[in-house]
């Protein structure tokens, strides 16, 4: 953990105080870095600017290192914030796999790495809020103030973001895996699952896309939000300068803690929308009716339940057809009631993998993909989100995710699909193909 220490703990201190409606876009752009968006489709929606503090870990232990070294960071600050949702929260992720990820685009992601934002702004239903935070020996109450009278003022100035940049336009596409190797990777993992080894295993690719020009970051963010505001939209960028970005557009909550309120769900089986509201219906027929995707989703459902019922008493709602823009997937929502207290990190240890970006058993399902995949997952379909001291959270699961170079001029997204027993190759390409459309729908320009 990268945290100043005072008289042998973590010197915190934080003030939030209301703020004017502001254009978050604009305050995105406007701010220095590392960058931090958390855009869920309801509740309170974050942007914020800087590292006050930062944690990093690493290895099977890197959800406790973690919890650990947050609660010695926030337990004892001097905390005064107006609401619930302004006060401090650590932002962040993990990395698919435990040993976290390694070679372009991931560099500068480790296993796992949380900021505690300088300056956060907050928009929730009763309005705005303005939270500064500082660590160290030199925090007090005097200097934070002084700093929230100044960025209080600065956003009052900032203009709007305006109608945006166009999309960058792309030039060049190299993938991870060939049509070939994809083919034999899935006979494969059909075979073992044939033959009792595996139950199900989810498979992914990745797409580099090089653009004509540089790409706006808070436009790309903006233009994902026009396309999919029932989706959880964040943006991670790590402490380097220039910073990637790691940012999305994702329907999969992993899981969201409040108070001893779990809720989640089992989003698995997927099809396109119609070009018609009765295509688009007929489609959703279709997909509900399919005993491949059916019973694709049933494993994830009964998965979710099993890895929560250590936790209290788990219900299951009833399954539906989940539409978004380009794709419709079955949904099952899961909620639970905690039989004692627990951290949201303690819910998203034992959640992830889930079997939508996994597979099962767990450890064959993430044996298989190590030994398949021809590149490194970093933090694509892992976990991110944030907490805060209570331990309240939520995080989604990193799917319709991509990562933007630090020149801005390539992006890198990933996609996946589940395989069961009676999968096709041609089949599952095509849906790994659909599954790109959310990013690159808003690079490409309308005639490519």
């Amino acid at each position: 953990m990268s945290a100043p220490r005072a008289g042998g703990r973590t010197r915190l201190v934080s003030r939030s105080v209301r703020a004017p409606a502001v254009d978050l876009e604009a305050v995105l752009a406007d701010a220095n870095g590392p960058r931090t968006a958390w855009v869920p489709p309801d509740g309170a929606t974050v942007v914020a600017d800087g590292a006050a503090a930062t944690i990093a870990a690493s290895g099977a232990d890197r959800f406790d290192a973690v919890r650990t070294a947050a609660a010695d960071l926030l337990n004892d600050g001097d905390v005064h914030a107006g609401t619930e949702a302004a006060c401090p929260r650590l932002f962040g992720g993990f990395a698919f796999h435990a040993e976290g990820a390694s070679g372009p685009p991931w560099g500068a992601f480790p296993a796992a790495r949380f900021v505690l934002p300088r300056v956060q702004v907050t928009e929730t239903r009763d309005g705005t809020w303005l939270t500064v935070t500082a660590v160290g020996e030199d925090a007090t109450g005097d200097v934070v103030e002084a700093r929230v009278d100044r960025e209080r003022e600065r956003l009052a100035s900032l203009p709007d973001s305006g109608p945006g940049t166009d999309r960058p336009g792309v030039c060049e596409r190299r993938r991870t895996t060939n049509r070939g190797a994809w083919t034999e990777s899935v006979e494969d993992a059909v075979s073992r699952v044939r033959s009792g080894d595996l139950r199900k295993v989810v498979l992914a690719q990745g797409l580099a896309a090089d653009l004509d020009r540089s790409v706006s970051v808070p436009d790309l963010l903006g233009r994902l939000g026009a396309a999919y505001p029932d989706c959880y939209r964040f943006l991670v960028e790590p402490d380097v300068d220039p910073p990637p970005a790691f940012l999305g557009a994702t329907p999969e909550r992993l899981v969201r803690l409040h108070g001893r309120t779990v809720s989640t769900g089992a989003l698995a089986g997927t099809t396109g929308r119609g070009d018609t509201p009765a295509e688009d219906e007929w489609l959703a027929e279709e997909l509900v009716a399919d005993e491949k995707n059916g019973r694709e989703h049933d494993l994830v459902v009964g998965a979710v339940r099993d890895q929560l019922s250590p936790f209290g008493r788990v219900r299951v709602g009833d399954r539906t057809v989940r539409r978004l823009a380009t794709i419709q997937h079955l949904y099952t929502p899961v909620s639970a009631t905690l039989a004692h207290d627990a951290h949201v990190l303690d819910l998203v240890e034992a959640l992830h993998p889930t079997p939508a970006v996994g597979g099962l058993p767990p450890a064959r399902a993430l044996a298989t993909i190590r030994d398949t995949e021809p590149f490194d997952r970093g933090w694509y379909a892992a976990p991110v989100g944030w907490f805060d001291a209570a331990g309240n959270g939520e995080f989604t699961v990193a799917i319709r995710s991509a990562v933007v170079a630090p020149d801005r001029r390539r992006v890198t997204t990933f996609a996946g699909v589940g395989l069961v027993a009676d999968s096709d190759p041609d089949e599952e390409w095509d849906e790994v193909q659909l599954k790109y459309r959310p990013i690159l729908d808003e690079l490409e320009m309308p005639d490519e």
